[in-house]
């Protein structure tokens, strides 16, 4: 799976949870939470919707280091090339 492909998933899981968000608009490099204003429970909704979508686990000792949209676009799209 390519980085497109990734970022597509991304944005599909994402506008379950935050419709009103076009990852277009969004710097690719700034931390994600902040710019949709994901709490807690809504950044575990994003991971599980893209565990289930893509079949990747996630551990949670993961999650420090997906803070931007470029993040986990580069984390997912190695994990899905192994």
């Amino acid at each position: 799976m390519d980085p497109a492909e990734v970022r597509t998933t991304i944005a599909q899981v994402l506008a379950t949870i935050a419709p009103e968000v076009d990852l277009e608009t969004l710097d690719a490099r700034a931390p994600l939470r902040d710019q949709v204003d994901l709490d807690s429970m809504d950044f575990l909704n994003l991971i599980v919707g893209l565990h289930e979508r893509l079949q990747i686990d996630i551990p949670e000792s993961d999650y420090a280091r997906l803070v931007s949209l470029d993040d986990l676009v580069a984390y997912l799209a190695a994990k899905a090339a192994r």
